[in-house]
């Protein structure tokens, strides 16, 4: 299938999206924020990147914008349940001008997410 690079800082959200994306059959690599998860990608691009928005080390926002700006045909799916800065509606809005083709509140179903992922993997 696919190779995915998960990019949140909370734990249990990226071990979720790593399991229900190797369930799948997709290869997942991992990071909990936005600077390395950018580096890693461009060590060893990947075909989807599943980004959280509000993390302490590396916005999600600027690393869309970064990996956007250097990776033009990149698919992004931005995720976020908001914080004590922005509402997730807020968040989402930013990641999709910035250049997220899907965008998700958390939460979000297993199905929502894999069908995205399936949708822009082709």
């Amino acid at each position: 299938m696919a190779r995915v690079l998960v990019i949140d800082d909370e734990d249990l959200i990226r071990e979720m999206l790593r399991k229900i994306l190797e369930i799948d059959g997709h290869q997942v690599i991992e990071d909990a924020n936005g600077k390395i998860g950018a580096s890693l990608f461009r060590e060893n691009p990947t075909d989807l990147v599943v980004t959280d928005i509000l993390m302490p080390e590396g916005d999600g926002a600027l690393t869309i914008r970064q990996l956007k700006r250097d990776y033009p045909d990149i698919k992004i799916i931005a995720i976020s349940g908001g914080g004590s800065i922005a509402d997730p509606d807020t968040c989402l809005s930013v990641a999709r001008r910035y250049g997220a083709l899907r965008v998700f509140a958390k939460p979000f179903s297993k199905q929502e997410l894999l069908d995205a992922v399936r949708e822009l993997i082709g």
